[in-house]
């Protein structure tokens, strides 16, 4: 008999299982900031949602949409946090006008690589800081950092820059808190989507621009009107690209659903990295062989001058904004141990 209940049981669990999924399956519907046809940006985000269905049996699904078809890439997190919509990809940087503490979660200037960055994230106080900060703002949204990329290009130019008087006057698209130390050295910079940038370089409307890895560049063609591409990156030797979930629809997730999300994101991390650092010396290859374009070091002046910029940026920062000064405190605080690590067990970069 009480075999014949265990069976009884079993049985019952299987024909109502498939009614108790069906109630609670998810649909994440995701307009992104970055075009899928872009490595590392936005390629990331179809191989999430395919991830999603396939961990989760069927019942949680990611919808995407390319960027501007439902929602403009600079107002997801306004979007996410009032409900309209229940989830974005995009990169914390987007929000410095709104939180001016966003670009430390994004890219810092001299800052953590993408090994450390993670680090801190995941096993220092990143985390809690990162979710603080929305929370502290006001925005209704969960937050799980979803890709992470190589260092990008420090800028395509038309001219060679040997000194700091070279950037005086330019007009450049710039991201970040980059985009900061460019201003206070004379560059008038603007933040435009990459979709815009070819067009404002090619009517002048801008002299020069950074965006991404080269890889990426090279699909936005600025080889076409700029021949000067410098390195390194110091602006950003590492982005973070973030996935953000409506707080109201991320609470009521069932627990399955929010660990398959949590941990497809984190295998984002590891995916979006390695497909960036894999592919970005075939365009360097390609734009010198068949572009005609000249790779440049900047030389010790200059980047001991973006050095020093920066540092007089990040001090400014911190003593506007409390909770600016609390997140690169405990950053700086990480990296300062970190360092020990580093200096001990990576092999010397020259």
């Amino acid at each position: 008999m009480k075999k014949t209940l265990t069976t009884l049981a079993v049985a019952a669990s299987l024909l109502t299982a498939p009614a108790a999924m069906a109630a609670d399956k998810m649909l994440l519907k995701t307009p992104i900031a970055f075009s899928t046809s872009l490595p590392g940006l936005g390629s990331p985000i179809p191989r999430v949602a395919e991830q999603l269905d396939l961990m989760s049996g069927g019942t949680l699904k990611m919808k995407v949409y390319e960027p501007g078809k439902l929602v403009p890439p600079f107002e997801i997190l306004d979007a996410v946090s009032s409900g309209k919509i229940n989830s974005g990809y995009t990169t914390a940087g987007y929000w410095a006008g709104k939180i001016p503490a966003a670009p430390l979660f994004s890219a810092v200037p001299f800052g953590p690589e993408a090994g450390e960055y993670m680090a801190w994230l995941y096993y220092g106080n990143g985390m809690s800081l990162y979710q603080e900060m929305y929370d502290q703002a006001g925005y209704n949204v969960h937050v799980l950092p979803c890709a992470v990329i190589a260092p990008e290009t420090s800028g395509w130019f038309a001219k060679e820059i040997n000194s700091p008087d070279d950037l005086q006057g330019l007009k450049m698209r710039f991201f970040g808190l980059g985009g900061k130390v460019m201003q206070k050295l004379g560059v008038a910079t603007s933040l435009l989507p990459g979709g815009e940038i070819f067009p404002a370089l090619e009517k002048g409307a801008i002299d020069a621009t950074e965006f991404s890895m080269p890889a990426i560049d090279a699909r936005l063609g600025f080889h076409k009107l700029v021949k000067f591409n410098y390195f390194p990156g110091w602006h950003q030797q590492a982005t973070v690209f973030e996935l953000l979930v409506n707080k109201d629809v991320w609470n009521g997730a069932s627990e399955q659903h929010r660990a398959i999300i949590e941990n497809a994101c984190k295998a984002s991390m590891t995916d979006s990295f390695a497909e960036g650092e894999a592919i970005q010396h075939a365009a360097l290859i390609d734009n010198v062989e068949n572009n005609g374009v000249q790779i440049k070091q900047w030389n010790d002046e200059m980047l001991a001058t973006f050095r020093s910029t920066w540092d007089d940026v990040a001090a400014e920062e911190a003593a506007n904004n409390e909770f600016f000064a609390k997140v690169l405190g405990d950053m700086n605080g990480f990296r300062d141990g970190y360092a020990v690590w580093k200096e001990n067990a990576f092999l010397p970069r020259k």
